[in-house]
Order: structure tokens, then C-alpha cells, then sequence
């Protein structure tokens, strides 16, 4: 697929790609083309910003380079002289993603008649019972139809299959073996310089995941001092290979026109790389973003989904909380098991972490880890609380009904009883949630006493003894 496009091609994403470029630029090598850096975005999107050399003659020049991916963007392309000494006049842009295959050859042969090697068929000999390989064959078809289905004529008959494999003159036109950029540039004298060259492509994404190591112990219910790990994921299906790139990940989410343009991802078994050792990622904030850098080169193969180390906390305080959500329809109503982990620098943290899987093992009295439970995180800025909601209580239960209600026109009057259940060998606190009918409500009676959480929300913390029960009962008034 080709495009043309003209000088300002670059105007929409400016403010995007420039700005990173600048900060970035540094640390590209002057005539290292194999080199990029690399902005992932975890929307399945990458800025790429690597160098061009560029022997420029006075008049109009003709410049190519297959160092872009086969899911590059060609309206986000910006080719400048980093240096800023004079502008790049860009005639025209052409890109062309069409990498060879053999079913583009075959379209491009359709109507000719090419050679096609059969495979060695086995025969037996009838004399001596001895099976016999005979060796591979040519045989001439003419290509009628290609496609997904091609025809092809053999001996004046025609087929669906084809015959063997099929064998394409050397001299074939218009081969392209890379995703190609091409350029028509008006120098007004002779120059040699290396331009850089920016531009978005899809097939790239990155996600975090976290994995927090709680110690062996029976009494889950206090404060915990917990070792937690942070890792990069990084999947590469661009179709190019990055031999030797910076890489630096935005976490946040950034607006983005998915494009019309369509690929397929070839399912398969992929490449595993972790670091072996947690390196000094570095962030800060950009725009009203975060911007994490891995501060070393890292090797990405197309198809390589690679993990990188880049955070780690030891001690971290970890705080268990049981939950039971009068929303939840079940009766039973399940007993939730949420960690809370503050995100401080007194508590070993403190880093912008971005959103991700976040994973909970404990380590058993033999001092084996065993896998409690995970839940998804969002973007948690510092000093703020994580919350992770691991699974349901098996030894603590609450059962919830409605005791009694009666309304008239403008009131209505709810009584509820909620039981809970607790046979663990410590004592437990069960944070008990309801939702209000409406904002014009109040408790006329209580058996705890409760936080209100917002408009519509209280909470009723309930302390349940050691293989004993506890019963919390309230009523609500509404009006309207």
C-alpha cells in the first residue's frame, strides 16, 4: 500500500512527537540507524524516534529507509534536521507496507505460467517389495485465479490446489522485503547529514504487574510487613525488530484515534526475558502523564514479549480488611478479603504506580510461597491507598435479610439484620457496606455505629469474636 503525502504531514502530531524528540534526541548516535528509542504506550501504540543518514545533491533527491515497522502511521511521520540549521523540504512521502509473500506473487503472476517443484512421491517396487523416494519433479501451471482459493491449469486441466510449490523468476519487479519509506527531497545545495525521523506505529504495548510476598503466619489480621515487586511487560508486534533501543513507557491514558488500518497478531508461543537484576528505572511527570524510563538498551525481537524489573519495596506494611457488600444479591452475602497497601515513601513506596495486574503470595510455615490471590489496580498516584481485592473469606460468612419495611406516600421505613460468622482462630473486624435509598434517608436505630462514605453509602464496622458470631441491625428512614 503506498501514500503520498505532502510537506506538512507532520502538523497533528507535533506537540507529541517533537516534544519527546528533544528530550531524547542525545542519546541517538550520529550514522547508528540500527539504534531507536522508543515511547510505549500501553494502548498498543509506540513512538519510535531513530536516525536517517541523508546524502543530499543539489536539486531534487530521492531517499528510502526500511527502518520503520509494517504498522507504522505514515500521516505521523516527522522528518527534521535535529540540528535545527535549516528545514527538510519534504516533496513528497511515500510508504509501503506491502511486504513480499507468496500470495502476493502469486497475484501478481495471475494469467502466467511459472514452474512448480512437487514433492518426492514414494513408490514400491512390485519386484522386490523395496519402497522407493523418487526425486522431486517440475511441473509448468498457469496461474488463472489467485487469492485464497487459486486456480491453476496443469496439462490443459484445471485445479484447486496447487501443484507443488511454486518457483518465481529472480528478476520479479517491485520485490520489497521490508516496509519501505521513500522520500523526494528539494536540497538547495549538497549536504550529508543524519536527519531524525519520528513517527507512531500500532502493534506495541507494555502493562505492569505486581507481585506482593506476604510472610508465614496464622494471624492474618493485623498489620503485615510484605516484599513487593514491580514488573514491565513489554510485547513487540510491530513486525520489526529493535536491536538496540532506550526505551521509556508512558503510563496514563492519552487519547487515541485507533486508525482504520487493520492487523493480525500470529498467535504462538512467545519469547520470555526477564532481567536479571531490578534496574534503576527512573520517572517523572509529563504533561498530565507519567513517564517511566528503563535507563538502559534493551533488544526487542518482533514477536518477543520481554519483562524488566522496575521497582522493588521491602517491608512494606500491609493491612487486611474483610468486607461484605449489602449490594450483593447472594445469600449467603460473601465475605470479601481486601489487602490495603499505602503508596508512601514511609512505606517503602512512593513511586506514581501505574495501573496493572497486582498478585498476592504468602509463604507457607515450610517456607514455600503459595498464590492467595490477584486483582487489577488502577494509576495510584503517591501517598495514596491500593486496594486489593484477593478472594472471599472461607471461615468468615455474614448473612444479610430484611427484617421488616412498611411506607406510606412519602416514607418508607426498612429494617435489616445482618449475621456474621467468624471461626478463625483470632478475632476479626468485617466492615459491613449498605446503600441508602436515595439521599433523603436517615438510621433511626443501630446496633453499631457506622461511617457514612458518601451520599448513598455507610459502612458498619463489626467486631466478630474468635469462633463466635456477632449480629448488626439498623433501620433505615427515606423520604421523598
Amino acid at each position: 500500500m503506498s501514500r503520498s503525502i505532502s510537506l506538512l504531514l507532520a502538523a497533528g502530531i507535533a506537540a507529541c512527537v517533537v516534544a519527546l524528540g528533544a528530550n531524547a534526541q542525545k542519546a541517538i548516535k550520529p550514522g547508528d540507524v540500527s539504534a531507536a528509542q522508543l515511547t510505549i504506550y500501553n494502548q498498543d501504540f509506540a513512538v519510535v524516534r531513530t536516525t536517517v543518514p541523508l546524502a543530499l545533491q543539489a536539486g531534487r533527491n530521492e531517499v528510502t529507509t526500511a527502518k520503520v515497522t509494517s504498522h507504522l502511521e505514515p500521516d505521523s511521520v516527522v522528518l527534521r534536521d535535529p540540528t535545527s540549521r535549516e528545514a527538510i523540504q519534504v516533496l513528497e512521502q511515500n510508504y509501503d507496507a506491502g511486504v513480499v509473500t507468496q500470495a502476493w506473487l502469486l497475484q501478481k503472476y495471475e494469467g502466467e505460467t511459472i514452474d512448480f517443484v512437487t514433492q518426492g512421491s514414494q513408490v514400491v517396487d512390485t519386484s522386490t517389495g523395496e519402497r522407493k523416494t523418487l526425486p522431486p519433479t517440475i511441473v509448468q501451471g498457469r496461474i488463472i485465479r489467485a487469492g485464497d482459493q487459486p486456480l491453476i491449469e496443469v496439462n490443459g486441466k484445471m485445479q484447486f490446489q496447487l501443484p507443488g510449490l511454486p518457483v518465481f523468476p529472480v528478476e520479479t519487479d517491485g520485490l520489497l522485503l521490508k516496509p519501505t519509506l521513500r522520500w523526494e527531497i528539494e536540497a538547495s545545495r549538497a549536504e550529508n547529514m543524519m536527519a531524525e525521523l519520528d513517527y507512531i506505529t500500532q502493534g506495541m504495548q507494555w502493562q505492569a504487574t505486581y507481585n506482593v510476598v506476604l510472610p508465614a503466619t496464622e494471624d492474618t489480621t493485623g498489620p503485615e510487613k510484605a516484599d513487593v515487586m514491580g514488573w514491565v511487560t513489554i510485547e513487540n508486534h510491530t513486525g520489526t525488530e529493535f536491536p538496540a533501543a532506550k526505551i521509556q513507557l508512558m503510563a496514563g491514558d492519552v487519547a487515541k484515534i485507533q486508525p482504520v488500518r487493520q492487523y493480525m497478531v500470529t498467535a504462538g508461543m512467545m519469547a520470555m526475558k526477564a532481567a536479571p537484576a531490578p534496574p534503576a528505572v527512573t520517572q517523572k511527570a509529563f504533561d498530565e502523564f507519567h513517564l517511566y524510563d528503563l535507563n538502559r538498551t534493551v533488544s526487542l525481537k518482533d514477536g518477543e514479549t520481554k519483562q524488566v524489573q522496575f521497582m522493588e519495596g521491602n517491608g512494606v506494611t500491609v493491612q487486611r480488611r474483610y468486607e461484605t457488600d449489602g449490594a450483593d444479591e447472594n445469600k449467603p452475602t460473601p465475605v470479601s478479603i481486601v489487602e490495603k497497601i499505602k503508596n508512601s515513601e514511609a512505606n517503602h513506596l512512593g513511586m506514581p504506580i501505574p495501573a496493572g495486574r497486582l498478585r498476592v503470595y504468602r509463604r507457607d510455615t515450610d517456607g514455600q510461597m503459595q498464590f492467595v490471590g490477584e486483582d487489577q489496580i488502577d494509576h495510584t498516584p503517591a501517598e495514596q491507598d491500593i486496594s486489593v481485592s484477593t478472594g472471599r473469606a472461607f471461615d468468615v460468612t455474614a448473612t444479610r435479610k430484611q427484617t421488616d419495611a412498611h411506607s406510606t406516600n412519602k416514607t418508607r421505613d426498612e429494617s435489616y439484620e445482618i449475621k456474621l460468622s467468624n471461626q478463625k482462630a483470632q478475632a476479626v473486624t468485617v466492615h459491613v457496606i449498605e446503600h441508602m435509598n436515595g439521599e433523603n434517608w436517615k438510621i433511626t436505630a443501630k446496633s453499631t455505629d457506622y461511617v457514612k462514605k458518601d451520599s448513598t453509602t455507610i459502612d458498619f464496622a463489626v467486631q466478630v469474636p474468635s469462633k463466635g458470631d456477632a449480629t448488626l441491625t439498623y433501620t433505615e428512614h427515606s423520604n421523598w
